[in-house]
């Protein structure tokens, strides 16, 4: 068995962080499928949206009120005769306005040729066709001219957008009924240990169930991607170089393999090794973080992973676009369950966004004013379970009581993180601090 890659490849959070980035900005998402304008909520759009005509299509009033001419305007009140009404939907193209005319005009309708402004009704009175304004306008007012929203041509969407309800919109309102979309990415998860048992077994005094491959699975879905749960490899390089190899190299057609446990020093702690073994490329070893200190990303050469199974699965699925990877990336996640949460978020997120054919977005923090002090040592940055509470501005942040990063119950019922910079040992209550939504 090759020995672990050595030197440790222990990095800052904030140099970690950056290398995922980079590594992820690398990648390009080449599997397509076109799917139901309806269906395509939450996925990312792999084809340009363009304007299929001017937006709006014509100048459009936004006011219920009257179509004028605003030098008619110049001396209040000013009273103009009503010579018809235009309403939103399909109507005769109106003719245009004369001096000391006006159109009744309702939101949405096309203003007429020649009127420049719409007054709103609330500053008008209408008696025997004589319309009498008390207000003064200004060209332009309460009117979008054609094509500000959009001129007919331009790119509305570009791919790579997140199609959420007001993109759909978008596209609905041009006429797409279907989109064409990057495929989900196939992630698979393996996690390791001889003390790790299926959910629905009863586990004996020193075992505990696999509940990491369960929150991974929905921490992978909540990312856009569609998780595959490997079985559990024990503590055995053999078995668990098989079980890799199967991701890497199998018809699973797998984009990343996540794995959990065995990345930490101890006696049976294989995961390195057995990437060593396959010529894994490390890019670091450690994160100086807490919790998930000892979390593992790299890469594996795969010439192998190609199979003409891929393209079948291709055209049965009708997806389009495949491109050959040379290389598959991995992560070695740490064992303890609240560890293996952060360490995915934090680190893998990225990369599923890239997967996915969305440009990964740099990590942002919310802030809130501490409850009760925190006193911790220096030297890593900490993202602690915490609740965050209030309204508004008056939003405030307090830790979590918990036993370590194999607490999970202390994780469900927190609602974020309190990120603690590595140079801060003492924070007081009232300060602000940097909060990491859940």
């Amino acid at each position: 068995m090759a020995a672990p890659p050595t030197p440790a490849l222990v990095l800052t959070f904030e140099a970690a962080r950056r290398t995922v980035e980079h590594h992820a900005s690398q990648i390009s998402a080449h599997k397509t499928e076109t799917i139901n304008l309806l269906d395509s909520a939450n996925r990312i759009l792999a084809e340009p949206i363009l304007a299929d005509r001017d937006i709006p299509p014509f100048p459009r009033s936004t006011r219920d009120g009257y179509a004028v001419r605003s030098p008619d305007l110049a001396t209040l009140p000013a009273k103009l005769k009503l010579i018809g009404e235009i309403k939103a939907g399909p109507n005769l193209a109106p003719r245009a306005i004369n001096a000391g005319e006006t159109y009744s005009i309702m939101t949405g309708a096309p203003v007429p040729p020649a009127a420049d402004a719409v007054v709103m009704v609330e500053y008008t009175s209408q008696q025997n066709g004589i319309v009498e304004i008390t207000k003064s306008t200004r060209p332009g007012e309460n009117i979008v001219p054609q094509g500000a929203e959009a001129l007919g041509g331009r790119t509305l969407l570009s791919p790579g957008a997140k199609l959420n309800e007001s993109s759909i919109a978008l596209a609905a309102s041009v006429g797409k009924s279907s989109l064409q979309v990057f495929a989900r990415p196939r992630i698979a998860i393996l996690s390791t240990g001889d003390e790790i048992v299926v959910v629905d077994q009863l586990p004996g005094p020193s075992e505990i169930r696999n509940s990491n491959s369960y929150s991974l699975a929905v921490q992978v879905q909540n990312a856009g991607a569609d998780p595959v749960i490997l079985p559990i490899a024990p503590d055995d390089p053999n078995r668990l170089r098989e079980l890799i190899e199967q991701a890497l190299h199998s018809d699973l057609l797998i984009d990343l393999l996540i794995m959990t446990g065995g990345v930490s020093m101890g006696r049976y702690d294989f995961v390195e090794q057995v990437l060593a073994a396959l010529h894994a490329e490390f890019f670091f070893t450690g994160a100086e973080i807490q919790p998930g200190r000892p979390v593992v990303f790299g890469r594996v050469p795969c010439a192998a992973a190609t199979h003409p199974a891929h393209n079948r699965d291709a055209q049965d699925s009708k997806l389009a676009g495949s491109k050959n990877p040379t290389h598959k990336y991995f992560f070695g996640l740490p064992g303890n369950p609240v560890s293996t949460m952060v360490t995915f978020e934090l680190f893998a997120r990225p990369m599923l966004d890239a997967l996915s054919g969305m440009p990964p977005w740099p990590l942002s923090f919310l802030h809130a004013r501490l409850k009760s002090e925190i006193r911790t040592k220096p030297g890593l940055t900490r993202f602690l379970p915490a609740i965050r509470s209030g309204e508004y501005s008056n939003s405030h942040v307090e830790l979590i009581p918990w036993q370590g990063s194999g607490d999970i119950a202390a994780q469900t019922r927190a609602n974020c993180y309190i990120v603690i910079p590595p140079d801060r040992s003492h924070i007081p209550p009232g300060e602000w601090v940097a909060v990491l939504p859940r």
